[in-house]
């Protein structure tokens, strides 16, 4: 390619970029016709609700969906299915996606950067490489979140893309949002912390995070706005004060001030009644509506799994006696083992009761060799030690049995 064609190409690209960020600007700064609010906020330690409005009500996502697409990057990079200077290739789908960063067909891009663009910049052809590495296609990706939202405990949430651009399928509520954003700062603790990034340089280009709560409040630390016109400004907010942690959502904003100004009133609103003690009498979040859909239980592995052959195979982990060990909770985290049964249903009917009791844990079924028989384990993992026994005792006061299993165990 001649040098002034590339040039030429530079430019166009620049003008283009230019143009989406000057169209986002004019919504930012004017009001808009609002979605329907809603909002949340919840401490994240203990998941009491301190203030709920619509929570449970069905709302466009928008860019809140890039952090259910975050979090499969993270499962993926925890388990060793993509690394941070990994290079993707650009495909003509994901290039041709409005509003990112300067991207073509056939260029490559690191994962660091894509998720890095991802969370700055709100990036949706960034979001769409993350999607099209992990699911395949940007298709069967949107139903490897969907399917592993709900083991997160998203009981109303369905996505239908990996970047939150209007789709009218696509729906979540508050309360999903809220968990979503406590699973990654409990579940992914390495990763977190890329939301609190400021900024970071694509193509010798300052690219700034578009969550002002970072700059405006004290102790904000992520997570991840978002707007489509049928929503609103959109907001997940967390922040940490005395080592107290809050996550709150708001959707609905008529601009961006205005939603920042509202999630500032949520945010104090919830250190207040810490501060205040109001807290210990608030309800619990999974004292929200009963799911109204579900899909099988299945591990983040399983999750990741384009396409399960059987519902016994998404449901059961496998393991050798000789194995076993990797069927305990990693180094760290904790679990609850709700029984031990000879038929695998009866593990995934128990798990299928308790699933709401400890909604930032994993469900997991696993087949232990017990010598002559089978026994298929059902176990509530990746929880920390506090929140293993409280889980537990909740379990013991509704007359269930279970024991607490450490990460040594």
């Amino acid at each position: 390619m001649k040098r002034t064609d590339m040039a030429k190409g530079r430019t166009l690209s620049a003008i283009v970029t230019i143009c989406f960020t000057l169209l986002f600007l004019v919504f930012a700064a004017a009001p808009a016709e609002a979605g329907p609010y809603s909002a949340i906020v919840v401490d994240a330690d203990t998941g009491r609700v301190l203030h709920a409005q619509d929570a449970d009500a069905p709302r466009y996502p928008a860019s809140l969906t890039k952090m259910m697409t975050l979090y499969m990057a993270f499962d993926a990079l925890k388990e060793g299915r993509l690394k941070m200077d990994q290079r993707l290739t650009v495909s003509q789908h994901a290039a041709a996606q409005p509003y990112g960063i300067a991207l073509r067909a056939g260029q490559t891009i690191t994962v660091r950067d894509a998720i890095l663009a991802s969370i700055t910049k709100s990036a949706n052809n960034a979001a769409t490489v993350l999607g099209e590495a992990i699911g395949g296609s940007e298709k069967q990706f949107a139903a490897m979140m969907t399917r592993r939202a709900q083991q997160l405990g998203m009981h109303n949430t369905v996505f239908q893309n990996a970047s939150g651009l209007p789709n009218t399928k696509q729906k979540s509520t508050a309360r999903d949002m809220a968990t979503l954003g406590i699973a990654l700062i409990k579940n992914h603790k390495p990763y977190y912390t890329y939301f609190s990034t400021a900024q970071f340089e694509w193509q010798d280009q300052p690219i700034r995070n578009h969550n002002h709560m970072l700059t405006r409040y004290e102790g904000a630390d992520g997570i991840k706005t978002g707007f489509i016109a049928a929503s609103g400004f959109n907001l997940v907010a967390s922040a940490k004060r005395d080592g107290r942690r809050i996550v709150a959502v708001v959707y609905g904003g008529t601009s961006v001030v205005a939603r920042d100004n509202r999630m500032i009133q949520l945010l104090d609103i919830g250190f207040e009644k810490i501060e205040n003690g109001a807290d210990s009498n608030a309800p619990l979040m999974v004292e929200g509506p009963k799911p109204n859909h579900g899909l099988g239980l299945i591990s983040s592995a399983e999750a990741a799994t384009p396409a399960p052959t059987s519902a016994k195979a998404r449901q059961i982990k496998k393991a050798t006696k000789a194995a076993a060990p990797a069927a305990n909770p990693p180094a760290g985290e904790w679990a609850v083992q709700l029984g031990a049964f000879k038929q695998a249903a009866a593990a995934e009917k128990l798990l299928d009761r308790v699933r709401n009791k400890a909604p930032e844990a994993e469900p997991l079924v696993d087949a232990v060799d017990a010598g002559k028989v089978t026994l298929y384990r059902a176990r509530l993992t990746g929880l920390t030690q506090t929140a293993a026994r409280q889980t537990c005792e909740q379990l013991k006061r509704e007359k269930m049995t279970c024991s607490v299993v450490s990460p040594d165990a």
